[in-house]
């Protein structure tokens, strides 16, 4: 197995229209952030939110998360989209915000199944229009009240379907998800999975975001299996989530069909109660994860932050990576 830096991206470059008065000049394609990050030897580094869904939400990640992540400028961030879409408006309104008020380049999610051909074109219209340059294309969940409606009224089967609209529409960089241990819902076995991946990328997906995982050797394998054998050259990047308490990730890992190896499991339980050093421990071991991911050639880091500020601060500081981006003063 051979762990060596990959990942190459797509030189090519779509323009958007110029619009006045939408996201600044900052902006970037995801891909030519990996493409000059790779030209420096640096990882790229990259947080994800979600669409908050209170006003007090809203005021933690804007006046509380973003300026302390700023502080360590991460090369962008990405913010979640809901099940079926049932987070659409608000999804594009927070990238929107973070981009105007934080000068630095977010991805959108957007998912589509349960979602028509022509929902699918207005959400990425508006994303143009808002100066929205990277979308996350994932085929998604079904929301839990859909029943059989959803897959009549669904525009694409296959997230390799979105990849290739969006591709035609051009202007965009696009990202897609990988699945270290095989997507949940996949019963081919993992090559089939990955396979499928491929499909997503051969059809215009510019960079790779993975599925949570704790054992390195999971992504390795992965990485190693799309690089070698089916011949990917885009970057592969490992999705990192620092576990801050046991009860939630062990509910993570069920609902994604992640792992928790059993040493790992075993030593969180013996924490007990005591929160903070559970905290205290996943910092150190997302740390130590995160070292080893880099040493062995991952392009950058995907930090799942759970819309909270302080453990992929912590963890971009241990490793020494506060970003060449300088941070940009609010609007």
């Amino acid at each position: 197995m051979t762990h060596r830096m990959t990942s190459t991206t797509n030189s090519r470059i779509d323009q958007l229209p110029v619009t006045a008065g939408v996201a600044p000049t900052s902006i970037r394609l995801i891909r030519d952030i990996y493409a000059d990050k790779q030209a420096m030897g640096l990882p790229v580094i990259s947080v994800e939110f979600f669409p908050p869904k209170t006003p007090k939400g809203d005021e933690t990640l804007f006046e509380r998360t973003l300026p302390a992540l700023q502080a360590v400028a991460p090369d962008f961030y990405s913010v979640t989209y809901g099940a079926g879409g049932s987070t659409r408006d608000k999804t594009l309104a927070v990238v929107d915000r973070i981009q105007r008020e934080h000068r630095t380049t977010t991805m959108a999610h957007l998912t589509c199944i349960s979602t028509s051909r022509a929902d699918i074109e207005h959400y990425l219209l508006e994303a143009r229009a808002k100066g929205i340059r990277n979308i996350l294309a994932l085929r998604g969940d079904l929301p839990q009240d859909s029943g059989d409606l959803a897959q009549v009224e669904c525009g694409f089967e296959y997230s390799y379907q979105l990849v290739a609209f969006i591709k035609q529409m051009g202007g965009f960089s696009i990202g897609t998800a990988g699945f270290p241990e095989s997507h949940v819902a996949c019963t081919d076995g993992k090559q089939v999975d990955w396979q499928r991946l491929k499909a997503k990328i051969d059809h215009g997906a510019d960079v790779v975001l993975t599925q949570l995982f704790f054992d390195n050797d999971d992504y390795f394998t992965f990485r190693d299996y799309l690089v070698e054998t089916l011949g990917v050259r885009v970057p592969i990047t490992p999705g990192i989530l620092p576990i801050l308490n046991t009860e939630q990730i062990k509910r993570f890992t069920e609902i994604c069909g992640s792992t928790l190896p059993a040493p790992l499991l075993a030593k969180l339980e013996a924490f007990g109660d005591d929160a903070e050093a559970v905290t205290e421990f996943g910092i150190e071991f997302a740390t130590r994860q995160c070292e080893a991911l880099l040493a062995g050639g991952a392009p950058g880091l995907h930090l799942y932050s759970l819309n909270k500020a302080h453990a992929a601060t912590r963890i971009i500081d241990n490793l020494g990576l506060r970003s060449t981006r300088s941070p940009t003063p609010r609007a």
